[in-house]
Formats: C-alpha cells, structure tokens, sequence
C-alpha cells in the first residue's frame, strides 16, 4: 500500500484527510503549523498568518493556558506540537513539564525576524 499521496487533500471523506496529515512527510507537515497574527503585524506585513518559528511570542487562545503569553520554546514538526513558556504543568514528583499546544489556537504577537528570508518568502506564495 501507498505511504503517502498528494491526490488525498482533495478528497472529502475524513479518513483520508486523517491519513494525508498523518502520513504527510516533515516538509508538508511544516505548513500545518501555520497560526494567525495580530491586527497590529497584519497591518505591518500584509500577511494573515504564518508558520509559527522558535523564538516567536505568542498568546494562546484556546484550551487551559487561555490568555497566557509566552515565547515559543521549541517547534516539534513531526508531532504538530508548540511549546510555550508559561504553559507547563506540574509533575507529581514537582517538576513541571511544557504542554504540548496545537499552532491554530495561538496568535503571534512579535515576530522573531532573524531569518530574513521568512517575510520575502510568506509574500511571494500570495
């Protein structure tokens, strides 16, 4: 059986929209961690959204850590996760642990530029 196809996005039955993610190598499933930006940066870049990078602050929208800011600590690409400062829990044992956040429910707040490439790249796909 077929690992992965790109013909699956355009079906419409669940199942294979579950696999296409599922199944979907490391540089597609880098554009699953897209998340909106600000009113301000929206105005600023022209842009609605973007990958969310390492190094981004971020406010989280959803979920227990609602309304908390924080800055990204780590991007796991392969699990679709973000990891923010702030949103940690608590172990039983005492030491705290980062909650894994999905990129839609936060919104990008300040952009971390040091790749200049990133803003160039957003506005030619437009």
């Amino acid at each position: 059986m077929k690992k992965f196809s790109s013909s699956w996005i355009s079906s419409i039955q669940p199942r294979k929209q579950r696999k296409y993610r599922y199944n979907a190598p490391v540089h597609i499933k880098r554009k699953f961690l897209g998340s909106t930006l600000s009113k301000e940066l929206r105005k600023k870049h022209g842009i609605r959204s973007i990958s969310v990078v390492t190094g981004d602050k971020v406010l989280i929208m959803r979920g227990q850590y609602k309304k908390q800011e924080g800055k990204v600590d780590k991007v796991n690409v392969k699990e679709g996760k973000v990891f923010v400062t702030g949103a940690e829990r608590d172990k039983k044992d005492g030491s705290k642990s980062m909650y894994p956040l999905n990129a839609s429910n936060l919104m990008i707040t300040e952009l971390n530029l040091n790749d200049k490439k990133r803003l160039k790249s957003k506005k030619s796909e437009e």
